[in-house]
């Protein structure tokens, strides 16, 4: 399997975790131990904030990746950008362009830095 394929088969369980509210345990376990994410209201979380935030999230309904690209960055770490939309009730949902960077420690992908940037609606 490519890094591509490895990392987006990572960013749909991520998302389907969020689907599902199981984020806090996924993220919990996928980040690094100082990973962050910057989130569109521009709010920047470690990953205790994030499993912390997951745990009282609302479920998105459903997300959609598309315009994948990857940016190797060396052996072991890449970047993942992509656009992701998603939805869920009660609120506008979401649009935005998005980059994932991984990191492989001990033979397994692991989040190290996430950003969204919001598109115009």
């Amino acid at each position: 399997m490519s890094i591509l394929e490895d990392l987006l088969l990572l960013e749909h369980a991520g998302w389907q975790s969020l689907c599902d509210s199981t984020g806090s345990t996924f993220y919990g376990e996928t980040m690094t131990p100082d990973g962050v994410m910057v989130l569109t209201d521009g709010s920047v979380l470690d990953r205790d904030d994030v499993e912390a935030s997951l745990d009282q999230a609302p479920a998105w309904s459903s997300y959609t990746i598309s315009e994948e690209r990857l940016v190797p960055l060396q052996e072991d770490a890449a970047a993942l950008i992509y656009r992701g939309t998603a939805q869920r009730e009660g609120s506008p949902g979401l649009d935005a362009l998005m980059t994932s960077t991984y990191v492989r420690r001990q033979d397994r992908w692991r989040l190290a830095c996430y950003q969204q940037t919001p598109l115009p609606r």
